[in-house]
């Protein structure tokens, strides 16, 4: 209940998690049919970068601010990244991942947003007032997969992007992920992860596979070498069921991340962890 987003928001873990998070999104509404999307810890939906939170830590002038500015100067994008940067430039505050799902959207779709903090339901109830696509819950996001599994649409994403407090986080997220897909085995699934040192996300990756989880890929991003358990040195975005093409799509936005993000130490890499 202490983690605010708002001190972390248009990082660098942001922009990956959003550039990757926009492209599936797209992926789903090539089909006519109507989707639904499962925000679990959704945040307060909008950040104001000159707000008090976003200006002390700074974190986001290396993250967002870097790759507007290399957009700025021409440095060839993959069309993924142009087209979060155009959605960034369009909603106008940087988009937490609701308002990024939102404005992502078809009249067809929807969007169930959950988060746990008050202060922080009010604003994205706030924020997401008079749409009727969008619902907001006050709710905790593990216990909202088992209420909200199956979506009536039988098509849609589970985003869930909870704060890394709990030091049984990654086995509560493997747990999650087994009963999320037995009750929406059609849907995609999308965890965010961060990496400070290897062992955490190995494990997580090899307690997924001991799932019987099946076609789960990686994608990550790294600073630079993950060895210091104290830094936050790349993330991870685990992906259940990807939409078609989407290994081919990430591979070039994540080495492009990576050259903004990190030119002299970065990384990226897509990793399959089990068969399709």
């Amino acid at each position: 209940m202490n983690y605010r987003h708002a001190f972390h928001a248009g990082n660098f873990a942001d922009c990956m998690k959003h550039v990757l998070l926009l492209w599936m999104l797209r992926a789903l509404a090539r089909k006519p049919a109507g989707f639904m999307v499962l925000d679990t810890h959704a945040g307060i939906g909008r950040y104001d970068l000159a707000g008090a939170e976003a200006s002390r830590t700074g974190e986001w002038r290396d993250g967002i601010g870097r790759l507007r500015a290399a957009a700025e100067t021409g440095e060839a994008m993959p069309e993924g990244i142009g087209a979060f940067l155009d959605l960034v430039e369009r909603v106008g505050l940087y988009p937490g991942s609701p308002a990024l799902i939102q404005a992502a959207l078809r009249p067809g779709d929807r969007l169930i947003c959950c988060e746990l903090h008050p202060e922080d339901h009010a604003a994205l109830r706030a924020a997401m007032r008079g749409s009727a696509q969008v619902a907001v819950h006050l709710r905790d996001g593990y216990e909202a997969m088992r209420a909200f599994l199956p979506p009536r649409e039988r098509r849609g994403l589970v985003l869930i992007d909870p704060p890394f407090e709990a030091t049984d986080e990654f086995a509560r997220l493997t747990e999650a992920l087994h009963q999320g897909t037995i009750r929406f085995p059609s849907g995609v699934f999308a965890v965010w992860y961060p990496i400070k040192h290897r062992a955490p996300s190995r494990g997580f990756h090899a307690a997924v596979a001991e799932a019987g989880l099946r076609d789960v890929v990686a994608a990550e991003l790294l600073l630079r070498e993950p060895t210091d358990p104290e830094r936050l040195n790349g993330c991870g975005l685990l992906v259940v069921s990807p939409p078609w093409g989407f290994v081919e799509a990430a591979e070039p936005m994540l080495a492009a991340l990576a050259r903004v993000f990190a030119p002299d130490e970065g990384s990226a890499r897509l990793v399959r962890i089990t068969p399709e």
